[in-house]
């Protein structure tokens, strides 16, 4: 994947994970289709044309009479055409709306150009922040800053949230206007990290490491001989698939190999997004990629180490991530690094049997985690210049950030996924536990189809999870509600509490001084020129192809060489002019912090 695509996985995370990692990671019972009737009518759902639950225009009714269909334009989205199945028919019932989605994942990167150059990208936007500082003097963007104040809920976040996204665009917004409103915003702090298992870490089978006797691990080569003994001891699944050690995949790939990007996350080194050149720890110290003593180098000889030993899946190469998911859903992988990926088979039954991944901490790692997207996660949501009634897009907005509009998205259905406890709180029902993963029908009075089939195709929020509702006073994302902390005291979380004296991973690492907590920063780093776009492809796609040659080189002379021919071959390609457009943008982000932590 190209850099524009790398927050795609962020988004990801909350889509697969953040949204639906307790429903499908931490949560989970066996359930029947049989059992999919709903036990109440969902929160809010209404049928015909309902009325709206907030007035963009203060003292202005919004005619729902006639059907609008809004042109979706969409960086984030894995999905092209109609929304479908239940999201659907709450949309339409709701609001009388359709959503038609329009792709770059589906369609190619070329569409975004075709529809900018036509003047119109469409009705409502979720793009880039490099695109939005592209669009705004192209007049392609509409200013909703009258808009956004007269809403409900949107008017809450102008004040900490937008207006201070939007002024960092300031030569091409002088004026400070509200041009667009971040993704994936949480409502914590500037500093403030909530999840329980950093973004990357090393997760593994427990059941598999305890099999093997669960040595200590001081370093990668411990990591690889333990791997090498879960391999000989669980060579097949117990349907006999082949289980992996490592498997990788090419389809994310930027500016370098993404697996490569995360795992040096594990000693202190990210890949800013916007960058494909260089890495950063939290110091502020860069580092080259081609750096004799980068730790994009290490972990290339990591994957390279591994594969000579026989632990890296075969169809690297070739696979791509739809493979991948099969693998992890069918427990063939034995090493993890996305916290999001135990979404694929943890559940809450198998984790009774103390089934199920879980972090394993390495001695010597020190991670470098963001800390909560506060001020949103490198996309935007934007209403094009000549957006059809845009003053029912920012109505169906509102809704999004509304308690409504965030449990629907978050959580789906009050009754079908969750109901209400006792104490006023929510629980995800056997159906919910699952609805994700096992995609289970929908009761056609809610639009019927799958579940995961009729989640939000948008892929994006512009308010996360990570928000508080206000009736229960726990944020959206159902992992961390109380009912399911409790329901998740299984024999596999406890085991893993006893072991490392810490109640989570993320925890233990700070307790141990093993993670760097830095200000998650969100903001436009600048276009390249277009001589430097021309040079950053070159060197992309020499330095990703590259690392996959040297990952199954045949030997480590092979290896050797191939490194000191990219190093020399890239310098021919302009390396040291994207070398320093992506230092200054670090040196950006490094100031940034820096304020960030002033202010807390």
């Amino acid at each position: 994947m190209n850099n524009s695509r790398k927050v795609v996985k962020k988004s990801m995370v909350a889509t697969l994970a953040s949204l639906f990692l307790a429903a499908v990671a931490l949560t989970g019972c066996n359930s029947d289709s049989k059992n999919t009737q709903a036990s109440s009518e969902p929160s809010g759902s209404v049928t015909g044309t309902a009325t709206a639950t907030s007035t963009p225009q203060a003292g202005t009714a919004i005619d729902h009479s006639k059907p609008l269909t809004i042109t979706v334009f969409d960086n984030a989205a894995n999905y092209q055409g109609d929304q479908p199945g239940w999201y659907a028919k709450l949309l339409k019932d709701k609001f009388n709306i359709t959503l038609n989605i329009l792709a770059p994942q589906v369609a190619g990167d070329q569409l975004y150009k075709t529809r900018s150059a036509a003047g119109n990208l469409g009705d409502l936007l979720i793009i880039d922040n490099s695109q939005l500082e592209e669009l705004i003097p192209a007049g392609l963007i509409m200013d909703i800053t009258d808009k956004v104040k007269n809403t409900k809920y949107l008017s809450k976040y102008v004040d900490n949230h937008f207006k201070p996204f939007n002024k960092a665009f300031d030569k091409v917004n002088p004026q400070g206007k509200i041009y667009a409103m971040p993704t994936f915003e949480a409502d914590t702090s500037p500093t403030t990290f909530s999840e329980e298992l950093p973004y990357s870490s090393p997760i593994m089978p427990w059941d598999y490491y305890k099999g093997v006797g669960a040595p200590k691990l001081n370093n990668l080569t411990d990591l690889l001989n333990v791997l090498k003994q879960m391999q000989q001891k669980y060579p097949k699944t117990p349907d006999g698939k082949p289980i992996v050690p490592i498997t990788l995949w090419k389809d994310w790939d930027g500016g370098g190999m993404e697996n490569v990007r995360w795992l040096s996350n594990w000693y202190g080194y990210e890949q800013p997004d916007g960058t494909t050149t260089i890495q950063l720890n939290a110091k502020g110290d860069i580092v080259p990629l081609v750096d004799d003593n980068s730790m994009y180098k290490k972990i290339l000889q990591f994957y390279f180490t591994a594969n000579q030993m026989g632990l890296v899946d075969p169809d690297s190469p070739s696979q791509d991530w739809n493979k991948v998911a099969e693998k992890l859903t069918n427990k063939q992988v034995l090493l993890l690094w996305y916290s999001w990926q135990r979404g694929f088979y943890n559940t809450i039954e198998r984790g009774k049997n103390g089934d199920g991944n879980v972090a394993v901490p390495i001695a010597d790692t020190r991670l470098i985690q963001s800390s909560d997207a506060y001020y949103g996660n490198g996309r935007v949501f934007a209403l094009g210049s000549k957006a059809k009634e845009p003053e029912r897009i920012m109505e169906f907005l509102d809704w999004m950030v509304s308690p409504e509009g965030l449990r629907y998205y978050t959580n789906g259905f009050e009754g079908f996924n969750y109901v209400k406890t006792a104490d006023g709180k929510y629980k995800l029902t056997e159906v919910g536990q699952t609805a994700f993963q096992k995609n289970t029908p929908v009761p056609a009075q809610y639009g019927g189809g799958g579940y995961q089939d009729g989640q939000s195709k948008i892929n994006s929020m512009i308010m996360s999870d990570f928000v508080k509702d206000p009736d229960t006073g726990e944020f959206y994302n159902n992992t961390y509600w109380s009912s399911t902390v409790e329901a998740n005291k299984t024999a596999l979380t406890t085991d893993w509490q006893k072991t490392y004296n810490a109640t989570n991973a993320t925890d233990y690492y700070l307790k141990n001084n093993m993670i760097d907590i830095v200000p998650n920063i969100n903001t436009s780093l600048g276009s390249d020129s277009s001589e430097i776009k021309n040079k950053r492809s070159q060197i992309s796609n020499y330095v990703k192809n590259t690392s996959w040659k040297m990952v199954f080189a045949k030997n480590q002379a092979e290896f050797d060489q191939l490194w000191a021919k990219m190093k020399k071959d890239v310098e021919g390609l302009g390396w040291n002019d994207v070398v320093a457009v992506d230092t200054a943008k670090a040196q950006k982000i490094v100031k940034m912090r820096a304020e960030a932590r002033a202010s807390k």
